[in-house]
């Protein structure tokens, strides 16, 4: 059979679906393109905002238009949050944000049923003619973690490696400790396996993912700290790059840096969570520290890796956020000087205790003050790049485009240089300048 999948969200779905391709691979089924003809479509969902539902239930919805006799099977967070928003959109199979391996087994079930059905010509409107089948639990219940394989299909060149899975800090805008659960940790040795078996498939980058990888050991005996499994992986496979998923910016102390900046393999790209630079607005979020721990992590992280490119995420138009405090949060982004940001504004989240402070704004100044966010965000992401121009970078190439070759460099600037048959190569390139969204240079002797 063949089935095509749709993930929406985070790294982690995106490594989820991964595993999910290859439990159907190991079991001898075709991965298709959800854009093509298949038996079944599996939609891995996210539900980190009301936008991000509303998508959620759009892509169903046409999964189904357009793909009437398949099976269709959700998954992910919003399936967690709201199974009985799902069950309304004619679906087959309901999974929730874990058990991938069971849900899998009931896509096959499913379809084979269907497969049954359509040959003596009884199946006239899957998902709607019966109850879905369902695998959903307490995601606040859960204590064991899921191991599951690392590394897709398709040749890549970076691989993701979930080390723990769930949350706890609570923030108020925030719905994922529900659909995920509390902490729970990949072991340090499973870890180091699935690094090396990364490794011996040919990929020549991880990126260390979960949903909040500095909560990684509070589960395990005797708590270690997230640095170890870090340093770990980092000697078991010290030809590859490692990149860090995104960092709460309480985790980066001395120690922390003083432990990494060793491993000659580690990416120098951090993404140091803020969500707003206005202290008054942090408290509100719930977020567990203020702007001057940030500031101490990234000046840590700009001591021990000079030039390194720190990256972060911007929430606007909280609710009850004042022009002053919006003001602050634009000095603040200034004054850390970012190598990039993603602005999102507030949406809405029901189930959060942010949904029902007061203060809620509307779309109009949530436009306004993301424009003027992004503003900013962009000419610091210049001046960043611009400050590259005339080093020499090291690119892990990906794809080719007309005469150029293009990829990442270890800080994850994407750089374009003329050349061909480059894929899955590392080249030191030297920049001559911007181009697009990133850099353009040359490799030396060619």
């Amino acid at each position: 059979m063949k089935f095509g999948f749709y993930t929406l969200g985070c790294k982690t779905n995106q490594f989820e679906t991964q595993a999910m391709e290859r439990f159907l691979a190991e079991r001898g089924h075709e991965i298709g393109s959800f854009e093509g003809p298949c038996d079944g479509y599996i939609i891995n969902t996210c539900s980190v905002t009301a936008v991000a539902d509303k998508k959620n239930r759009a892509v169903i919805r046409r999964c189904r238009r357009e793909n009437p006799e398949a099976v269709i099977g959700v998954c992910g967070c919003y399936t967690q949050h709201a199974p009985e928003d799902v069950r309304k959109l004619g679906v087959d199979v309901i999974g929730g944000s874990a058990k991938r391996e069971e849900f899998i087994e009931k896509m096959l079930e499913a379809a084979q049923k269907a497969a049954i059905a359509r040959s003596e010509a009884t199946r006239q409107s899957p998902g709607l003619s019966g109850s879905p089948l369902e695998l959903l639990d307490n995601a606040l219940s859960r204590r064991e973690y899921e191991v599951l394989p690392a590394g897709g299909l398709a040749e890549r060149t970076r691989a993701m490696l979930k080390i723990q899975d769930g949350c706890v800090n609570f923030c108020s805008y925030c719905i994922i400790p529900y659909t995920r659960g509390p902490i729970r940790s990949e072991s340090l040795e499973d870890a180091v396996r699935q690094a090396r078996e990364l490794e011996a498939r040919g990929y020549r980058e991880i990126v260390v993912t979960g949903i909040e990888i500095a909560g990684w050991g509070r589960d395990l005996p005797g708590k270690p700290p997230v640095r170890q499994l870090i340093e770990a992986v980092c000697d078991a496979v010290p030809a590859l790059r490692i990149r860090l998923g995104s960092l709460e910016p309480r985790i980066v102390t001395e120690e922390f840096c003083a432990a990494l900046v060793s491993k000659p393999n580690l990416c120098p790209q951090f993404h140091l969570s803020m969500q707003s630079g206005c202290d008054t607005v942090l408290e509100r979020m719930r977020r567990k520290y203020d702007t001057a721990r940030y500031l101490e992590s990234l000046e840590l992280l700009r001591r021990f890796f000079p030039g390194c490119a720190v990256t972060t995420d911007m929430i606007v138009a909280f609710p009850g956020e004042t022009e002053e405090e919006f003001r602050q949060s634009l000095e603040f982004i200034r004054k850390c000087a970012f190598a990039g940001m993603h602005i999102f504004p507030y949406s809405r989240r029901p189930g959060t205790p942010a949904a029902d402070m007061p203060g809620q704004l509307g779309n109009d100044v949530k436009e306004e003050r993301s424009r003027a966010a992004i503003a900013v965000a962009r000419q610091m992401n210049r001046s960043y790049r611009e400050s590259l121009v005339g080093t020499l970078q090291e690119v892990l190439f990906e794809e080719e485009e007309g005469a150029f070759s293009t990829g990442h460099a270890r800080n994850y600037i994407r750089v374009w240089a003329e050349g061909k048959g480059l894929h899955n190569r590392i080249r030191s390139v030297r920049i001559t300048g911007l181009y697009q969204d990133g850099l353009l240079g040359e490799i030396p002797g060619e």
